[in-house]
């Protein structure tokens, strides 16, 4: 669906990984000098939580903005989202039926880039809080579990997608 996160996105010509890029460039110094001044425990909390709620109030905006129930909305969301973050990232499909979709991403390029940057929680905030924020879209109809993260050091990202009876 064309044009679902074109307020996540700012510009669609943008790949994903390079608007990850450009945030990076102007966050980290900002983090960094945050952390100098307040401590890195109480920079990383209010950086996070201003990440979190940025994010939030994103997504919630673009699932008001498509029409249908609350799985439509997620399935909207989270089609766009595999489209443009698919040249980045390769996974191995574990179910898809009516009941679940399962798979495990076992290279991301994103977790590459800001492990690279020794900034892996910002990647985390940046990237990762995008399933999140997709999968609150289809509350009551889609729910979302993911026990690990490449961003944080695991073997893979895994994707846990369960759905309500139709």
């Amino acid at each position: 669906m064309p044009g679902v996160l074109d307020d996540y996105l700012v510009d669609p010509k943008v790949s994903l990984l390079d608007k990850a890029r450009i945030q990076a460039q102007v966050l980290v110094p900002v983090l960094r000098a945050l952390r100098a001044e307040l401590g890195r425990d109480k920079a990383d909390a209010i950086v996070a939580q201003a990440l979190r709620d940025w994010s939030r109030q994103l997504f919630a905006a673009i699932g008001a903005g498509i029409e249908g129930g609350p799985r439509r909305k997620w399935a909207a969301m989270q089609g766009a989202l595999n489209a443009i973050s698919a040249p980045e990232v390769e996974a191995e499909m574990r179910r898809k039926d009516s009941e679940a979709l399962e798979f495990d991403v076992t290279r991301c390029r994103f977790a590459e880039f800001f492990r690279d940057l020794n900034e892996p929680e910002l990647g985390a905030l940046l990237v990762c809080q995008t399933d999140v924020e997709t999968a609150a879209a289809g509350t009551g109809e889609v729910s979302f579990e993911r026990a690990q993260t490449l961003m944080q050091g695991a073997p893979s990202c895994t994707f846990r997608y369960r759905f309500a009876p139709r």
